[in-house]
């Protein structure tokens, strides 16, 4: 499947909302909440992190991950002075394990190389996705509590 970036703007909000409520899906299953408060829950996490990643990375590339008009996830990169974060990256339950999230951040590290940036993020101990960043070359450098902060450097990289 190709995956291209679009630029996401206001009119993506809900589905934005969507692809961040897919990442919670299996945490949320235990709760015991009605789906009505789960879904009050979701909106006020998501509109609490976009609000924090808007304003502390207004620069930021927010992109939707598309195929066509067929929404696929969202890809949110801060391209610094110092170093590159990936904000985000997150995809629909459909999209996952079929290499477009690998694709994407190939594509993110061969553009940070190309001129000589690093790329970082952070990624909760127990996420999955730590093994494909362990597979792109990222390595430890930092933790905070549930979180480690994981860096690619050109020329670094396996």
């Amino acid at each position: 499947m190709t995956a291209e970036l679009k630029p996401a703007g206001p009119d993506d909000a809900e589905l934005l909302y969507r692809i961040y409520a897919s990442t919670r899906e299996s945490e949320l299953a235990v709760v015991p909440w009605d789906d009505a408060k789960k879904e009050a829950f979701l909106r006020m996490q998501f509109g609490a992190q976009d609000s924090y990643y808007r304003a502390n990375w207004p620069n930021a590339s927010y992109d939707l991950i598309v195929s066509g008009d067929k929404p696929l996830g969202r890809l949110y990169v801060e391209r610094g002075e110092d170093a590159w974060m990936v904000l985000d990256i997150a995809l629909l339950p459909g999209c996952r394990g079929q290499g477009i999230g690998t694709r994407l951040l190939n594509g993110v590290l061969a553009d940070a190389a190309a001129v000589a940036k690093s790329v970082r993020i952070y990624v909760e101990r127990f996420n999955p996705a730590r093994h494909l960043y362990d597979r792109l070359g990222f390595r430890q450098v930092e933790e905070q509590e549930i979180y480690l902060l994981m860096e690619w450097k050109p020329g670094e990289a396996g």
